[in-house]
């Protein structure tokens, strides 16, 4: 059953599978391909929102499990929703917690009813069905909501990863059925494991029950990068090309050029915020680790190419500075650098699509600085 798409095609690559667009949400449209900053626990780690809208990101996420242990689904309700709550009134998407409670491993408990699990933070019993993180993710008001999935585990045999993408795809139907409120997009969740055939078969399963826009979930869990890659490729396919399609979690600046020139629209990862307060900082020349002796008395920006606020202002010795007596300032603006760079990958990403030279992006990418 196809549902009507908020997606609309702008155009495509001869070379390969990329493709620009944009995706309607309730607050506002966002151009793809995409990437989100992660704002689990409705912040984007050391960044506020203004500082978002100056490097132009278009969607951020939060976190349906987070949230829903603290501060709870309904305080936020009661403030007007996630935007207001946040102070940011660009597009949210929330993850349905899935892969959280599948990253319990041992406090975790999933049954055809949905996941019993303990919480991370005290301890107590908490249970989630696919209509609970419906009906969470309705409170927070996000403009798409992802189902409730099993996660899969790598490497896992056949059965077990049958058993769980057949539970995933009746439960993607309990959650189209809890979804009462339309004008929040909905998307079901690809899984299937490393298993080409049955992630096609996943794919034609949610295609059954129809859904806003499709995810695929279960990459990036230890598995190589090839696997990866491979996995994209395959399940893209089986997708209709008329919707938005995620690629959950993922991943490296390498990941998502690759992703993209496969036919992914969407992307998000931890990685930019986590690399950023670790002091990993990614340039158009590959990555700088600010710690380094080496940026003692460096007085050139992180990117001389980069005008985000941090390289228009700071120099690698100042934040080598602060990185190193682990000033608070340290985490902001590296993250700031990080985020912008991402963001305006993908920025070059789809004004190379639209001038219909992927190809020669891509190849650009790697010469400047390797796989990242």
């Amino acid at each position: 059953m196809m549902q009507s798409t908020p997606y609309t095609l702008h155009c495509r690559s001869s070379e390969c599978a990329a493709r620009r667009g944009e995706v309607r949400t309730r607050h506002g449209i966002f151009q793809t391909p995409v990437f989100m900053p992660v704002g689990t626990q409705a912040t984007v780690k050391a960044v506020t929102p203004e500082n978002l809208v100056e490097m132009q990101a278009q969607i951020i996420l939060g976190n349906t499990y987070h949230l829903f242990l603290r501060p709870g689904h309904v305080l936020i309700e009661n403030f007007g929703g996630l935007h207001n709550f946040m102070n940011w009134q660009g597009p949210i998407l929330t993850d349905s917690g899935g892969f959280q409670i599948f990253s319990l491993k041992n406090l975790a408990k999933i049954t055809e009813a949905g996941a019993a699990f303990r919480s991370h933070i005290d301890g107590s019993k908490l249970f989630l069905s696919p209509e609970d993180a419906i009906h969470v993710q309705q409170s927070l008001g996000s403009d798409i909501m992802m189902c409730l999935d099993t996660c899969i585990p790598y490497p896992a045999d056949r059965v077990e990863a049958q058993r769980s993408t057949e539970l995933t795809s009746r439960w993607a139907r309990r959650c189209r059925e809890a979804h009462s409120k339309r004008e929040q997009l909905l998307f079901g969740i690809v899984q299937g494991g490393m298993f080409p055939d049955m992630r096609c078969a996943s794919a034609e399963a949610l295609l059954d029950i129809g859904f806003d826009g499709y995810a695929i979930g279960g990459l990036s869990v230890g598995e190589s990068k090839e696997l990866m890659h491979e996995m994209t490729e395959a399940t893209v396919p089986c997708l209709p090309q008329e919707y938005p399609i995620y690629l959950m979690g993922v991943g490296t600046p390498a990941d998502l050029v690759e992703g993209v020139w496969r036919g992914i629209d969407m992307f998000d990862c931890v990685m930019p915020t986590r690399n950023a307060r670790n002091g990993t900082l990614f340039t158009s020349q590959g990555r700088l680790v600010i710690k380094n002796s080496q940026y003692r008395d460096d007085p050139r920006p992180v990117d001389e190419n980069c005008s985000c606020y941090t390289c228009r202002n700071y120099s690698r010795a100042y934040l080598r500075h602060l990185f190193t007596c682990r000033e608070i300032l340290s985490y902001q603006l590296n993250t700031i650098h990080n985020l912008h760079y991402y963001i305006h990958l993908m920025v070059g990403i789809r004004q190379a699509i639209e001038e219909d030279r992927f190809g020669q992006f891509r190849k650009d990418f790697y010469s400047r600085q390797g796989d990242q």
